[in-house]
C-alpha cells in the first residue's frame, strides 16, 4: 500500500532504550508502536475504549500479530505509523499498519494485528456493536470490508 491509503498516522521519535546492540529498533518495540499507534487512531474516532469495556463487559483479545521489517529505524529517527481497519466481520477486526519515514514514502516496515471481540465474563466472541461498526465505516469509507 501507500501512505495515501492511510487516513490516520500516528508520530513517534526512536529512544535510545528502543534500540539494540546494532544501534537500530528492537524487534519487539514494533508492536509498542503498532499498540500506541491503535489506541490512538481510536480516540480520533471517539472511541472511548474504557468507557466501551465499563459500559458493555466486552473487550478485544489480540489473536494475531505480524511483523514485516522492510528496512532498519535507528535511534532518534522520527517515524509514522500509519494505522487503518481494513475489515470487520460479527466478532473479527484487521487492522493494517505500516511505518515509514516521517512525511517519506520509505517503508520500513509493514503489520498486521488481528482482534476478536469477546464477552470476559464467558471469553466467548461477542458481535461488534452496531456503533462501533458505523464509527469504522464512516471514518475509512470505501477502504473497510464488511463481513
Amino acid at each position: 500500500m501507500a501512505r495515501a491509503d492511510f487516513r490516520y498516522s500516528f508520530p513517534f521519535r526512536v529512544r535510545y532504550s528502543e534500540i539494540d546492540g546494532q544501534g537500530v529498533v528492537f524487534n519487539a518495540h514494533y508492536l509498542t508502536y503498532f499498540d500506541t499507534a491503535i489506541n490512538e487512531y481510536l480516540r480520533a474516532l471517539n472511541f472511548d475504549y474504557e468507557d466501551h469495556v465499563k459500559a458493555t463487559g466486552e473487550d478485544v483479545h489480540t489473536v494475531k500479530t505480524l511483523v514485516e521489517y522492510k528496512a532498519p529505524i535507528r535511534f532518534d529517527e522520527e517515524i509514522d505509523v500509519h494505522v487503518r481497519a481494513a475489515r470487520v466481520g460479527r466478532t473479527s477486526l484487521i487492522l493494517l499498519l505500516e511505518v515509514h519515514a516521517k512525511d517519506q514514502d520509505e517503508l520500513r516496515a509493514t503489520g498486521e494485528v488481528v482482534w476478536v471481540n469477546t464477552n470476559q465474563a464467558t471469553h466467548i466472541p461477542a458481535p461488534y456493536s452496531g456503533n462501533f461498526v458505523k464509527m469504522l465505516k464512516d471514518f475509512e469509507g470505501d477502504n473497510l470490508e464488511v463481513a
